[in-house]
């Protein structure tokens, strides 16, 4: 236990002094702001753009507060899973081209608590950035729409979560294998769109999909309540993040033994 904790204060104090704590929460509450911010003043945008015919009117039907968060997590489901994947594709690659992590195997360390370590660290770091950008988002919103229960806001940000902490696994494990920071990113994005991708092309065969988990904070934000499929998604999403994890703790073990 003594050692995971300092593995994991290493981390944090690398992800400080690299500016991770810094640039990736600030960009996910400008995100988390635009969208409210948009969707609201979205006709005068259009006016202001010109190119109308004469005497045209411009009716926008205003969205709720509840549409606004689901397309708020729309794009954090795009452009924040990008910046995710960014954020972590250096995370183990990094120490290994510059040797640094010869420093750490050759210290009474086991595998398990170097590559875990890591994987709490970022994905702490992750989740504070995306609960910092939703939070935004439901200020604004209640601000400018009609207000939202924080119950329900509450609700939609844990189940989403869980889709960093499937990101957070599949990226550390193509990181384990892989040297090449660009193919790291390049990798664990199209796997994460070829999930998604199975979800929308076999639905009925993809119920369990973390895919899906868009589809279940829209349900908890729509009617309130959670869906009669959230526990199923959320288990099958915590099942595939362990055991990817577990993967990378086994093939990287391999790989140190081996010397690569």
């Amino acid at each position: 236990m003594r050692n995971f904790i300092i593995l994991f204060n290493k981390e944090m104090k690398e992800s400080l002094r690299n500016g991770k704590w810094i640039w990736l929460p600030i960009v996910m509450m400008v995100i988390g702001m635009m969208q409210p911010i948009t969707s609201y003043y979205m006709p005068q945008i259009l006016e202001m753009a010109g190119n109308l015919p004469e005497g045209a009117v411009i009716d926008i039907p205003t969205p709720s507060g509840e549409e606004v968060l689901i397309a708020t997590l729309s794009q954090f489901g795009t452009i924040g899973t990008l910046l995710f994947v960014l954020a972590l594709m250096n995370v183990i690659s990094q120490e290994r081209q510059t040797g640094a992590i010869v420093f750490v195997v050759v210290r009474p360390v086991r595998v398990f608590q170097y590559i875990v370590s890591k994987y709490v660290a970022q994905l702490f770091i992750l989740l504070v950035a995306f609960a910092a950008g939703y939070l935004f988002t439901w200020y604004y919103t209640n601000f400018l729409f009609n207000y939202v229960p924080w119950i329900l806001m509450l609700g939609s940000l844990g189940v989403y979560s869980l889709w960093i902490v499937l990101l957070t696994a599949v990226t550390l494990l193509f990181g384990t294998v892989l040297r090449n920071s660009g193919g790291i990113a390049g990798m664990s994005i199209l796997f994460l769109a070829m999930l998604s991708l199975l979800t929308t092309l076999f639905p009925k065969y993809m119920e369990w999909s973390p895919s899906n988990l868009s589809t279940e904070t829209s349900k908890i934000l729509i009617e309130g309540e959670w869906g009669s499929s959230t526990l199923l998604v959320s288990v099958s999403t915590l099942t595939l993040s362990i055991l990817f994890l577990g993967l990378a703790v086994y093939l990287f073990k391999k790989l140190v033994r081996f010397g690569n």
